[in-house]
């Protein structure tokens, strides 16, 4: 039987633990979520990866420790699992930059185009919908390239990352104006400060940063694969530019070397407020209480899960 409230003479690592057995529940963390989180997490890693994961498992509920639209993944792809989010207000500078009703307007406006909408992973179930395909940071580049030629392509909500991927395939696309409030606050000049201070450390970086952060990197790449460049470089020190948290996994997951957190403008390392809104406490009260839940009509869950199928049948 669950319990009524924290029981204080076990920590609340193990009182979520004993939760998680009652419920049937898998935990999963984001990179950029707090350590304590990430510690008691089933897995750890980017949001749809993470997101199939729990589908591979026979749990009834998900604890998903990321923002709103990760929750909102989840569910589109597990269906029949309960997703809990411990903080609804949880949300994503990124994903509200493309709100679904101001992406239809524009769409609406400007029909001639014969979009085809490529939508990057970090945005509402709203926008999913009304898609032609999903992208990841680390498929975007085999996405644009796998899109029809006869087609004008928009490239939402990202736009750094869209014109990373424009860069790297030649293929013209329109771009949505939409930005990572952490990622852009990494500067050429706050970079090339931190290189001045370990000039023997390779810099990799997401590809959400501006074209002058990409510019002074090593490595342009997304979060997992950030992991396998870490592992396989030969440097001991790296210099790491995306959200702070991802900095907490390398740690455990290659103990020998030396991770540097890329500075901002503003201050030493990037922390998103959005992410670090979940904590341990929070992560009790959604096991405890089965709430916030994440819903999702079903019509508008079957057409957002659509381009994320597209996705994967593209990317075999």
């Amino acid at each position: 039987m669950v319990s009524s409230g924290v029981n204080f003479g076990l920590d609340l690592a193990a009182e979520i633990a004993e939760l998680k057995r009652e419920r049937n529940a898998v935990i999963l963390a984001h990179n950029y979520q707090v350590p304590e989180i990430q510690d008691i997490a089933d897995y750890v890693g980017d949001s749809l990866g993470l997101s199939y994961r729990a589908a591979e498992t026979d749990a009834d509920v998900i604890l998903f420790c990321g923002v709103h639209f990760m929750a909102e993944t989840a569910k589109i792809v597990n269906p029949g699992k309960r997703v809990l989010l411990p903080d609804l207000d949880a949300g994503c500078s990124l994903s509200e930059s493309c709100p679904p009703e101001k992406l239809q307007a524009y769409l609406e406006e400007h029909a001639d185009k014969n979009y085809y909408v490529i939508a990057y992973i970090n945005c509402s179930a709203g926008v999913k919908a009304l898609s032609d395909v999903i992208c990841t940071s680390g498929n975007a580049e085999k996405i644009v390239r796998s899109a029809p030629a006869d087609r004008n392509i928009l490239f939402v909500p990202d736009q750094n990352l869209g014109a990373w991927v424009m860069e790297r395939t030649g293929r013209k696309m329109y771009l949505w104006q939409g930005t990572c409030y952490i990622h852009v606050e990494f500067t050429a000049r706050s970079i090339n400060g931190i290189r001045e201070r370990y000039p023997d450390a390779p810099v990799v970086a997401h590809p959400e940063c501006t074209y002058a952060v990409r510019l002074l990197a090593d490595e342009v790449c997304s979060t997992e694969k950030m992991v396998t460049f870490c592992r396989e470089s030969p440097a001991r020190e790296i210099i790491v530019v995306t959200e702070a948290g991802m900095l907490h996994r390398l740690k455990k997951e290659i103990p020998g070397k030396v991770f540097i957190p890329g500075p901002t403008e503003n201050c030493f390392c990037g922390e998103c407020r959005f992410m670090k809104m979940n904590t341990l406490e929070k992560a009790h009260e959604a096991l405890l209480k089965m709430t916030p839940e994440i819903t999702l009509p079903e019509p508008l869950r079957k057409r957002a899960e659509a381009p994320i199928l597209r996705m994967l049948e593209l990317s075999r």
